[in-house]
């Protein structure tokens, strides 16, 4: 019998692929649960796999390779989709198919198989990610081939099958969580107009619940890899897992947003990134403490197309690559430490200082310095703004004045 590993999640779609892969291809499936810091989701985990007809699991602690090798190098880049993702799912997806790809040349399985729907952006990640690592598997993803059209059809089916889902069709919320967020989809939140509930939040308590005094944290990088919180150094992981508590309770990082799927449509949809919120906050402003005008400018543009191509599943190409050196180069002095201030929802960066702070006070002084005098000024402005005086020389002249 042929082998398939299947991405399995325990969630609604990947449950009830396993019996569907069983029926309709008569393969041999094999489990792969990635732990990203999904928490008590993984309860019981291979236990569901078995019962719904999988022959064996691989459950895979990679939390600290997730925060390590691939969270923060897209902090590092400042890397932000359309102004307000923060990438959460995007990232995870090609650690997954790495993964994936391993078990099955580990397995001899001739495919691989995921849940994502035929209009989302994952199954562009996922296939994208087998595809670079290992084009020979077969990729199977059955909401491009069943008949079954909706979360409510895919309920039924797992109540025909006698499988449990952690879903009902009260409540129907299609979500993804892993140490970085959690997204919600679906439901209510279907239509833009609808503003979220309350009860929605996981990670966060609503800001309005939030504490009324701020709470002040001081977060230190070493060559923009965030690696202590008040002073006290903590591994990736734990850090990640300390700014979430402490952000979640003070109601930071909810974002309600429409967003351009790759696919071609918009959708809607809700994120919980308290820990990175903060994280991308204070790395921000390092960042505009110790690097030079024209490369942090360069670096803002570069952002943009690295985020696109983490969103657009294109983590194993050549761009990204080359985009990551240049951003190691820069990254060589962002070391020092932010101090960030957390109210209701808000996550302001309130100081700053690094050894390698560009920031000199007796340039910046509006007092007598002995490094500047005012009157190069004049100079200089005469030079730089003497295309507008040709310019408006040539205007007056045709204009005959």
């Amino acid at each position: 019998m042929e082998k398939v590993v299947l991405a399995y999640s325990g969630g609604l779609d990947t449950s009830i692929i396993i019996p569907w892969l069983k029926e309709n291809y008569g393969y041999e499936v094999i489990a792969f649960c990635a732990d990203l810091g999904q928490g008590e989701e993984l309860d019981n985990i291979k236990e569901k796999a078995i019962k719904s007809g999988a022959s064996r699991i691989y459950v895979e602690d990679l939390k600290e390779e997730f925060v390590r090798d691939y969270i923060f190098p897209v902090l590092k880049a400042g890397a932000i989709y359309e102004k307000k993702y923060l990438l959460g799912t995007s990232f995870a997806r090609p650690l997954i198919a790495k993964k994936m790809v391993e078990i099955a040349e580990k397995e001899g399985a001739v495919a691989v198989c995921h849940g994502a729907t035929g209009k989302g952006n994952d199954q562009v990640r996922f296939e994208l990610g087998v595809k670079a690592l290992n084009p020979h598997l077969k990729i199977i993803a059955p909401w491009r081939e069943w008949d079954i059209k909706s979360r409510e059809d895919a309920i039924d089916y797992a109540a025909k099958h006698g499988i449990e889902v952690p879903v009902t069709k009260e409540k129907i919320y299609s979500r993804d969580r892993n140490l970085w967020h959690i997204s919600h989809e679906g439901g209510d939140l279907e239509d833009p107009a609808n503003e979220p509930k309350d009860d929605l939040y996981v990670l966060t308590v609503p800001p309005e619940k939030a504490p009324d005094q701020p709470t002040y944290l001081e977060i230190s990088f070493e060559k923009g890899v965030p690696v202590a919180i008040n002073g006290k150094a903590y591994g990736p992981v734990e850090l990640l897992m300390e700014l979430n508590r402490i952000g979640g309770a003070n109601g930071v990082g909810i974002v309600s947003m429409v967003e351009n799927r790759l696919v071609g449509m918009k959708s809607r949809g809700v994120y919980e990134t308290p820990g990175g919120t903060i994280l991308y906050t204070a790395h921000d402003e390092l960042e505009r403490l110790t690097l030079d005008r024209r490369t942090l400018k360069f670096k803002h543009e570069m952002a943009i197309t690295y985020a696109e191509l983490v969103y657009d599943g294109n983590w194993f190409c050549k761009l990204r690559y080359a985009l990551d050196a240049f951003v190691e180069e820069t990254q060589k002095t962002v070391t020092g430490t932010v101090k960030v201030k957390l109210y209701k929802g808000s996550c302001q960066a309130v100081a700053s200082w690094s050894p390698y702070s560009l920031y000199n006070e007796e340039l910046a002084t509006f007092g007598a310095s002995e490094m500047y005098s005012h009157k190069d000024a004049q100079g200089f402005i005469n030079l730089f703004g003497l295309p507008l005086t040709v310019q408006a020389l040539l205007e007056r002249k045709i204009k005959g004045e």
